[in-house]
């Protein structure tokens, strides 16, 4: 695959003996179009001691203290698509979830309102739309499209960083209202030193991809896959009700367990991500085959969260696989933001972007599909419903 010889591997097993070896026998790999479009500093693309250190960095965008401070927009940007989508009364929802998913990228990470309207929303998406293309930069490729986008972007970004600098130089004291502030201000432990504006843009354009594309497949999918099973969908609006009158904060999302097990349910049957890359730095053995150096290999999310062995009857649709009381399963066995160092650097954003979404849309909202679609998923690059999910959105 890709010009080189690759090794499939799956199960919990699996997934330890490489997500557990990063730096040792593996290191991250990335196709081809990727690593051009994502540009050499992105934190995707880093590995050993300088991922380490901007990880360090970056995570504070998504510590509970910022996260909590994340919720009152998503709640804003939510209700105002519930509202579009009610005037709509039938709709083509995936496409606009996509503009959903956008906006609140958009505006917790670099504070732009209604980025999918924006001329840095447009361009965005002709970067997406070439990320997993085959890398012939033509102008009428996919990815010759969004390599020219790229640059344009990355102006766009340079002028938000450069405005925001401004600002806090104006007004240190400002308190911190999205991701781009909690960067600009964090300080590298060994060093004292922060990110450069080049290095800010490669990872504001990867964290805007993170906090967009994979979120889209998880939350059509739930809207999804509870519209084709109404006793869980039923059982999800019963635990809603009994925190109907409360603001959402996190402690209060902590507590709807039902819902965090539909959730879970969710990302098992329809990972976002279906695998990922390592290269292989040294000669290893795993199950009694030799891994040489130089090879690659790739640990399937997918065929683990579809094994009979790790999850009985894999096909079904059932939350109470991860109520508090089922059997205990494998580490590494339920693995849709990978696992160790590598694991997804947003993974409470996203876990909490659904959950806000999912609870305001239990509540107050009922969806139903619409007849004579095709329902199947795409998968690549990203899974979704072929025909976009055709809905009627109605208040309940």
């Amino acid at each position: 695959m890709l010009g080189s010889p690759t090794i499939f591997v799956k199960g919990p097993e699996g997934n330890r003996f490489i997500l557990t070896h990063e730096n040792d026998y593996f290191r991250v790999s990335w196709p081809p179009s990727v690593k051009k479009l994502l540009g050499p500093l992105s934190l995707a693309l880093q590995s050993g001691h300088s991922h380490t250190a901007r990880r360090k960095l970056l995570v504070q965008a998504f510590q509970p203290r910022a996260l909590l401070g994340y919720i009152p927009a998503m709640e804003d940007i939510s209700d105002r698509y519930f509202q579009s989508w009610l005037t709509q009364e039938e709709l083509t929802w995936y496409p606009q979830l996509r503009h959903y998913t956008l906006d609140i990228a958009c505006k917790l990470l670099i504070g732009l309102d209604n980025g999918s309207h924006t001329k840095l929303g447009k361009l965005f998406e002709t970067w997406d739309a070439g990320l997993f293309s085959l890398p012939i930069n033509m102008p009428w490729t996919a990815f010759g499209k969004a390599w020219r986008s790229r640059e344009k972007l990355l102006t766009e970004i340079e002028q938000l960083i450069r405005a925001r600098q401004t600002l806090l130089q104006a007004n240190p004291e400002r308190p911190e209202t999205d991701a781009l502030d909690i960067m600009l201000n964090a300080r590298d432990e060994e060093t004292g030193e922060g990110l450069s504006i080049e290095e800010l843009k490669d990872q504001v354009l990867l964290l805007l991809f993170a906090g967009h594309e994979t979120l889209t497949s998880a939350i059509s999918s739930f809207c999804l896959l509870t519209a084709q099973n109404p006793d869980v969908l039923a059982r999800a609006r019963t635990e809603q009700s009994q925190f109907a009158s409360q603001p959402l904060t996190l402690d209060l999302l902590k507590q709807m367990t039902y819902l965090d097990q539909v959730i879970k349910e969710v990302m098992r049957l329809v990972p976002p991500v279906g695998g990922g890359f390592r290269e292989v730095l040294r000669d290893c053995e795993y199950g009694g085959f030799t891994i040489p150096k130089g090879w690659a290999t790739l640990y399937q999310i997918n065929s683990t969260h579809s094994d009979s062995d790790v999850f009985p009857n894999p096909k079904d649709f059932d939350p109470d696989r991860f109520a508090p009381d089922a059997d205990k399963r494998k580490p590494f066995s339920h693995v849709p933001f990978g696992g160790g160092l590598r694991e997804c650097l947003g993974k409470e954003f996203a876990r909490l972007e659904m959950k806000v979404f999912a609870a305001r849309l239990l509540r107050d909202y009922q969806w139903t599909l619409l007849p004579d679609q095709d329902l199947s998923m795409k998968i690549v690059p990203t899974p979704k419903p072929r025909d976009g999910l055709k809905v009627r959105f109605e208040k309940r």
